[in-house]
């Protein structure tokens, strides 16, 4: 019962409106933000610049201010939800901007969750430049790893995170806790600059070498993690359903 009310009584993620957001990740080329900085989940959103010059917005949670951020870069050509789990506040910011929410082809569960007009697509994103690619670390979790070589650019919703729930020693980055026992081979394939994530901040030094430490060593410290922040883990898992 010590662990039943533990998970429940203390969410990981905020569902009240945002009162104002935070920005974590900016560079020349996009932006990333926090609808809910006080949130132990970190659920952050993202805008990229994309090769056609539309900003293409990324998992967003909606915040007051996040048209005025958005529009520092350009104008919106899209919404894409990139995980099962991430319909957030997708529909709202795609009917507000007058564009669709695409979905890979594969994906099930978020368009039964957005009010807006649904664009499905094979790999590539639209003209963004961005390439996505299947993930599926455990039954029922579906999630698009997008990857930009011009740049190189990734983006990983769920499998990849930072916040400290995620990490243990001295990672900078670190899959979920159940990944941690099949590391997703596809992860493998990208050399990036910078890596951006659906919970916490990007890694943006020495990008490659965090990635491949992190794979590497998945499964060897899988017990420290399980130790340090199961039960953490656990929550978000809770809290996502």
């Amino acid at each position: 019962m010590f662990y039943y009310f533990d998970i429940y009584s203390n969410p990981m993620y905020r569902r009240n409106e945002s009162t104002g957001y935070q920005v974590i990740d900016q560079w020349d080329g996009g932006v990333g933000w926090l609808a809910h900085p006080d949130e132990g989940g970190q659920r952050a959103s993202h805008a990229i610049v994309g090769d056609d010059g539309g900003v293409w917005v990324i998992d967003p949670l909606d915040a007051p201010g996040v048209d005025e951020l958005l529009a520092e870069f350009g104008t919106v050509a899209g919404v894409a939800v990139l995980s099962n789990y991430h319909a957030r506040d997708a529909g709202t910011v795609a009917a507000r901007h007058d564009v669709p929410v695409y979905l890979p082809h594969w994906m099930g569960r978020v368009a039964d969750r957005v009010e807006a007009p649904i664009e499905r697509y094979v790999q590539e994103l639209g003209p963004s430049g961005l390439s996505v690619h299947q993930c599926s670390p455990l039954p029922g979790w579906q999630e698009g790893i997008a990857y930009r070589q011009s740049d190189r650019t990734l983006y990983a919703p769920d499998v990849l995170g930072t916040v400290s729930d995620w990490t243990v020693g001295e990672e900078r980055i670190a899959l979920f806790l159940l990944a941690r026992l099949f590391p997703p081979a596809v992860l493998g394939e990208f050399s990036p600059e910078r890596i951006l994530v659906g919970h916490g901040d990007g890694v943006f030094e020495d990008a490659s070498t965090a990635l491949e430490e992190a794979l590497a060593g998945a499964r060897r410290r899988f017990p420290a993690a399980a130790r340090s922040s199961g039960l953490e883990q656990l929550r978000a898992l809770v809290g996502a359903w």
